[in-house]
């Protein structure tokens, strides 16, 4: 049962009347906005196959990383839709695996390539619809490989490090972190909304706790798993909540513009996959350029 629909529940015999209970029950519901025990369920499971397949058979993530992105691939085409916004679904879908598939198995050079064949037949592909509308199709569906295995390109190039699993761990865990302390700061004590007009359950309080949380987390993760430094750590963290903060302000703006409150409706409690992905994708291109820096071969520099 969702926290929205308690406030229409009658009080149970010999409890409050539902006019005593209905505020504060209102205020539960706007500090959560969700599905509190199906969100934390759905976080639980996604977050168990991540680490089941990074701790197994690290193939198996990219596997695990291809069936989100498809996933997400198809709400953000139906989502485009609903604005007359045709997505090239079939060249996008086929260059991303490439690009994902060639930064584990390859060199960056390919991805590039992969890149660059994937924009063509993007352009190729949506010939034959004529031309009402192609500048706004082709445009959707290089935005939406930049925006989708573009950024997942460098999970793969993360993963396929000889410490990768080591590093995909830091990034899934600053990840976390930044969700969890956000989340928590903002329902316990967010007053004060940081982008009222892209976002307005976002808070200063919640980005203050993603700081706390990620900071901390950057601390410890870096020294422990990849010998690096403590401040590289606090960097990292920082980074890290910047652009996951901005991943989530990117995907709001979307969802603004083409007037839709989730990019889908798979995850009980938290709306679509892209709206699991939104931090994701941004952190990771930080995150991967940020230990290649800090730590290139598994040693701080």
């Amino acid at each position: 049962m969702r926290l929205e629909d308690d406030q229409q529940q009658p009080a149970q015999s010999g409890g409050q009347p539902p006019e005593a209970d209905q505020p504060s029950r209102q205020r539960r519901s706007i500090r959560t906005g969700r599905n509190l025990p199906a969100a934390v369920a759905v976080s639980v499971a996604l977050g168990g196959l991540v680490f089941l397949t990074l701790l197994t058979v690290k193939g198996t993530f990219l596997i695990y990383v291809g069936i989100l992105l498809a996933v997400a691939l198809w709400e953000l085409g139906h989502a485009l839709q609903t604005r007359d916004i045709h997505l090239p679904m079939v060249p996008v879908a086929a260059g991303g695996i490439a690009m994902v598939t060639l930064a584990y198995f390859a060199s960056a050079r390919w991805v590039l390539a992969a890149a660059a064949l994937t924009t063509v037949a993007v352009f190729a592909w949506r010939l034959p619809a004529g031309a009402s509308g192609y500048v706004r199709d082709v445009t959707a569906g290089l935005f939406t490989v930049a925006y989708l295995p573009m950024m997942a390109v460098f999970v793969s190039l993360m993963v396929a490090a000889p410490d990768g699993v080591r590093r995909a761990l830091i990034f899934i865990i600053l990840t976390v972190c930044s969700d969890t302390g956000g989340y928590l700061a903002g329902i316990l004590i967010g007053k004060h909304p940081m982008a009222p007009v892209i976002s307005p359950k976002k808070t200063w309080e919640g980005l203050a706790g993603s700081f706390v949380f990620c900071l901390a987390a950057g601390v410890i993760t870096v020294p422990k798993l990849l010998g690096g430094h403590v401040w590289q750590g606090l960097l990292l963290g920082a980074a890290a909540v910047c652009a996951a903060t901005l991943g989530d302000l990117v995907e709001s703006m979307i969802k603004r513009d083409l007037e839709i409150k989730d990019m889908g409706h798979l995850l009980p409690g938290h709306g679509g996959i892209m709206d699991r992905l939104d931090s994701l994708l941004v952190m990771a291109p930080v995150i991967w350029l940020l230990l290649a820096v800090f730590v290139p071969n598994g040693h701080a520099t």
